[in-house]
């Protein structure tokens, strides 16, 4: 995520830079107007008592740049921040920081939408891989994966309890033939010492253990010889022995862990 120094501005108190547009009886920017800023960076829009408010314009010298709402000079209300790396955010701002719904395109085109408090991810919210298509659909606390959450990819998804940013404790996979798997994730400790270390290096891996593996309720269409022909929907059930082998078939290492990279 961009660094929230790029949002950075430039004092546009008093007279300091060029200005051309309207003004109150007291001599303030105050109205429309257009000003160009010391180190270059400009500001079209809106202005009261001497101040950005309303709707307006604010380009960075970098390239970075601002369209939305402002207030006393801040960023608040709705608005999007284009930022130097070619990120992107649009949604609401309160005090200069997002806060509240916004979505967040990423330079590798990911996209986070969701709730943001103090320029964090923050209560609900979807990443999404650009890549792959997978996601993270769940709770967010301060910019990490925490509590209730689910993991969905391809043919499978994975539904549980997150700590910073990993699956922790017990969860269930459920997968796309019709089987669910449950189970818990552990934290394994391993030692990495070196004969020539004092003191060991540990190290700390999540490890699935399954647990049971069960069939799920399915649709299914099929035809009635007796009504000549006619098709009919009944349930089928999968059993535990038809879902290990679809499961084995799918070679799913459920050792391995999708983590996402913010």
């Amino acid at each position: 995520m961009s660094d929230a120094g790029s949002e950075e501005f430039e004092d546009e108190q008093g007279s300091l830079g060029e200005y051309e547009g309207d003004r109150n009886e007291a001599g303030e920017r105050h109205g429309q107007g257009k000003a160009v800023l010391p180190k270059g960076d400009t500001y079209q829009g809106a202005y009261e008592s001497g101040k950005r408010c309303g709707q307006g314009t604010y380009k960075f010298k970098n390239g970075a740049r601002y369209t939305g709402e402002w207030y006393m000079n801040l960023k608040h209300g709705q608005g999007t921040f284009y930022y130097p790396d070619g990120s992107r955010y649009e949604g609401s701002w309160v005090d200069d920081q997002r806060q509240g719904h916004g979505v967040y395109t990423y330079p590798s085109g990911d996209t986070y939408d969701g709730e943001w408090l103090h320029h964090q991810r923050h209560g609900q919210g979807t990443y999404t891989h650009h890549n792959t298509g997978s996601q993270y659909m769940g709770t967010w606390i301060m910019g990490k994966m925490e509590s209730a959450g689910e993991l969905i990819h391809q043919n499978h998804r994975y539904q549980g309890n997150f700590v910073n940013n990993n699956p922790s404790g017990p969860g269930k996979y459920v997968f796309d033939v019709g089987c669910e798997q449950h189970g818990e994730y552990l934290q394994i400790d391993q030692d990495k010492g070196d004969a020539e270390d004092d003191e060991p290096f540990i190290t700390t891996i999540l490890k699935w253990r399954p647990k049971a593996v069960t069939g799920l309720s399915v649709w299914t269409n099929e035809k009635d010889s007796s009504t000549s022909g006619t098709t009919i929907s009944s349930f089928k059930y999968q059993t535990t022995v038809d879902c290990l082998y679809t499961v084995a078939l799918q070679c799913v290492s459920l050792n391995s862990i999708y983590s996402f990279t913010f």
